[in-house]
């Protein structure tokens, strides 16, 4: 096995279990929805879609087969958003469009760190300026644009995300704005390279905050509706990848400006 950081393993996993899910239920999951009735071959791509998420899962744990799952893996992530994901924002900025594109961005974000992780030597002398220290500076600043979507989310729609603020907790409101800026702060400060690590590990911190006190509670009350059930599972999804840009930021410093390099495995 090639295990690089405990990131890796719970986005491998994770990746396995979506795959696992679309191939039995027949359907995308919520990562890769929404998708056009009307696509092309859309009942192909559904299986090839699960396919890809387990073979690539089980691959990111394996030495030999590690950057060729993340190669796939970056590659799909990268299509993904660039043919469904950004073409959507001709029909307006709305949440649905925008919540979706950040959510492929931060996988493929994620992905893109594995893939500066394991890069052979063939894809450091052909794709080098997705394979070395570029790449990885471009998957941080992709990560961080993300976040600034679901930070400013928190703020257009504040009595949603107030409602969902466990009721132990007083000023729900308080703590929907402060989740909304910590997000923007976060994104802004991966992207200026200010206070990166720090802000990667508490916007993912945050994140499985979400899934601890908001989602667990419910899954154990038996209250999850199927909209509910689709938000634990992509912030579950999110937090692997927000690990993995954590886990890339391990041996830098917390706080200040600091000019990283690729970590090599």
């Amino acid at each position: 096995m090639r295990i690089a950081s405990v990131g890796q393993v719970v986005f491998a996993a994770t990746m396995m279990a979506l795959g696992i899910v679309g191939l039995s239920k027949g359907d995308f999951t919520v990562m890769w929805q929404p998708v056009p009735k009307s696509l092309p071959g859309r009942e192909t791509l559904v299986y090839l879609c699960a396919l890809i998420s387990l073979a690539s899962g089980v691959g990111l744990l394996w030495q030999r087969t590690a950057a060729i799952a993340a190669r796939v893996l970056l590659l799909w992530f990268l299509l993904w958003l660039l043919l469904l994901r950004l073409p959507a924002f001709s029909r307006g900025f709305t949440v649905d469009v925008y919540w979706a594109a950040c959510q492929t961005a931060v996988m493929l974000a994620g992905a893109w760190v594995l893939y500066t992780w394991f890069a052979t030597d063939w894809d450091k002398q052909r794709l080098g300026f997705a394979a070395g220290e570029n790449g990885l500076r471009i998957a941080r600043a992709l990560y961080g644009l993300a976040l600034i979507p679901f930070g400013l989310a928190h703020f257009t729609y504040l009595k949603a995300t107030a409602v969902l603020v466990p009721g132990w907790l007083p000023w729900n409101v308080a703590w929907a704005y402060l989740t909304g800026a910590t997000f923007i702060a976060a994104g802004v400060a991966l992207i200026v390279g200010i206070c990166a690590r720090l802000a990667a590990a508490l916007s993912t911190l945050q994140m499985g905050l979400f899934l601890l006190l908001v989602w667990m509670p419910k899954v154990a009350e038996g209250s999850m509706t199927a909209f509910q059930w689709s938000e634990a599972v992509v912030t579950w999804a999110l937090t692997s990848a927000g690990w993995v840009m954590t886990d890339s930021y391990r041996g830098t410093p917390w706080l200040g400006r600091h000019e990283d390099e690729t970590r090599r495995v």
